[in-house]
């Protein structure tokens, strides 16, 4: 696949799951958003208007949702590790970028915050 410098994004999608090391954070569960940048090309599609020939949003938003609730991770790297590789399996996509922050983090004496991480995974 050549190289593009088309991107696709969704930006603040939010989820509750129960992704985190300490116990309490897999019962309770926490809130999590999520980034998703994906390069491809997607000039046929925009030229002829045709969601064959692009990356369906609808099913990259599946993908992010499917493993945001599904196994919990204890790492914030796993998880973001897990959703950027499915993305970057679907057809036409060139690379997947994925941010995944846990809003509130447990963190000793911060009563706001976020943690953030991002990867970036090619096919």
């Amino acid at each position: 696949m050549p190289p593009h410098s088309d991107h696709v994004r969704l930006s603040g999608l939010i989820f509750w799951g129960r992704h985190g090391h300490l116990p309490f954070e897999r019962e309770l569960g926490n809130r999590f958003e999520v980034d998703v940048d994906l390069v491809l090309d997607i000039s046929r599609a925009a030229e002829v208007d045709r969601i064959d020939l692009t990356v369906d949003l609808a099913q990259v938003w599946e993908a992010v949702r499917s493993e945001m609730e599904g196994e919990p991770c204890h790492l914030l790297e796993t998880l973001a590790d897990r959703i950027a590789r499915h993305l970057a399996r679907m057809d036409k996509v060139g690379s997947a970028t994925v941010r995944v922050r846990k809003m509130f983090p447990p963190l000793a004496g911060a009563t706001q915050g976020i943690m953030e991480v991002e990867v970036t995974r090619v096919p």
